[in-house]
């Protein structure tokens, strides 16, 4: 399998820069807070013709070119190549600050759309949007650009596993990482970085649940969300929500037959019983559950308890993104490696990466709230979008397969 488009954590502290490389683009465009990568369909090309935006996703820090050029076209599936031999100039769009809010980098979005349409050779409408993240940048973007009166020209609107209805991170797994950096994140910045992450703008803003610090007593969580996400969902509203002009199309890295990824629900993830930090962490189950219990060695031990949430952790969707220089560790595997810092021995992890967009939110058919429509086969009636297509396995967020990577050149090109 291909590794991930969109890498979640971007470089850890302290890690060695790249090596000088030489860049796969024809030209680059400078935009505020953000960059603009552009490759052409034929050489000699000096303008984009037929343009493709496809806007980077939610991480750490700004977008690394290399990397999400590499994400897309020396996996599974050679995205970029063949978007050009199918005569299509590729507009790679990145951030300067992947994890700030959606609002703000629509903004980047807007100025890079507004660039690409006064380009002198243009023959044909636009394609725009992103993988993950950038699927929600771009949908306000374009969505704001009609409702200003604002000319996008753009036929057909891409998100790739975006979590239109939101994404799912455990919440043992959130209290964890601000349990962690509450207590030894002065000690080392990589035990504040699952924190940081989790509280930047953007990730309140597309988590579904949302928990901002590590209790020091039982802390009880019920259904709600954080008021970042419940206001840009009402300005989400503001602009109509959609684009109304384009063509809605969608991919999800998750199955549309309602099979799941094989974590049981409640089941143990990972557990370490010390010695400077006892935790256990479980897969979320429906009901009142315990998803997690830490205790720092003489404290006195916290635990969170959920009531009313869905069987979340196994259901169909995009599994939560690896880390490569981090020895492949997800959303469980990075809490048994901060648990690892601290205890200086191994964690025991039964589960290493759970759901983080559920199919259902991919394809906007309904809200990851409901667990019947979560385990549910997809009825393509009920999503927003015209057009989408669901991967045969659960596999890596924003994974560039040549399934998914196929069918999305494939209707392109159909137009």
């Amino acid at each position: 399998m291909s590794k991930p488009v969109v890498s979640i954590w971007g470089t850890p502290p302290g890690a060695q820069p790249a090596p000088a490389q030489a860049d796969p683009w024809n030209t680059k465009w400078d935009l505020r807070n953000g960059t603009a990568w552009v490759f052409f369909s034929s050489s000699g090309q000096t303008n984009v013709k037929r343009p493709v935006i496809l806007a980077d996703g939610f991480a750490i820090g700004p977008t690394d070119p290399h990397l999400f050029y590499r994400g897309l076209e020396n996996g599974d599936y050679p995205f970029i190549s063949s978007l050009r031999s199918s005569g299509f100039d590729v507009v790679l769009l990145g951030f300067k600050n992947r994890s700030a809010s959606i609002l703000d980098n629509a903004d980047v979005a807007i100025e890079c759309i507004r660039k690409t349409l006064a380009g002198p050779e243009r023959t044909a409408p636009l394609t725009v949007g992103g993988f993950s993240m950038g699927g929600m940048v771009t949908r306000y973007a374009l969505a704001k650009m009609e409702k200003q009166g604002e000319d996008h020209q753009t036929h057909t609107y891409l998100s790739y596993d975006t979590p239109h209805r939101g994404a799912w991170l455990p919440l043992g797994v959130q209290a964890f990482a601000h349990f962690m950096k509450d207590r030894w994140g002065t000690t080392n910045p990589l035990l504040s970085l699952y924190s940081d992450l989790i509280n930047s703008p953007a990730a309140r803003q597309m988590l579904r649940w949302h928990l901002a610090t590590g209790a020091s007593a039982t802390l009880d969580v019920t259904a709600g969300q954080d008021q970042a996400r419940t206001d840009f969902l009402a300005a989400l509203e503001q602009v109509g929500n959609w684009p109304n002009r384009p063509r809605l199309m969608g991919v999800a890295n998750g199955t549309g037959t309602g099979a799941g990824n094989g974590v049981p629900a409640d089941d143990t993830a990972m557990e370490t019983p010390g010695p400077e930090v006892a935790v256990q962490l479980r897969a979320q189950g429906e009901g009142r559950k315990t998803v997690a219990q830490m205790r720092e060695l003489g404290r006195t031990e916290v635990s969170v308890h959920t009531t009313g949430f869905p069987e979340l952790d196994g259901a169909p969707g995009g599994l939560f993104p690896k880390a490569p220089l981090l020895d492949d560790a997800a959303n469980f595997g990075m809490a048994a490696m901060l648990a690892q810092i601290v205890n200086d021995r191994p964690a025991e992890l039964a589960h290493n990466a759970s759901t983080f967009v559920p199919t259902i939110s991919a394809v906007a058919s309904a809200d990851i709230d409901d667990p019947t429509a979560l385990w549910a086969k997809i009825n393509p009636d009920s999503s927003d979008l015209h057009d989408f297509h669901c991967a045969t396995t659960n596999e890596g967020h924003t994974a560039m397969t040549r399934e998914l990577g196929q069918w999305t050149v494939v209707r392109l090109k159909n137009g």
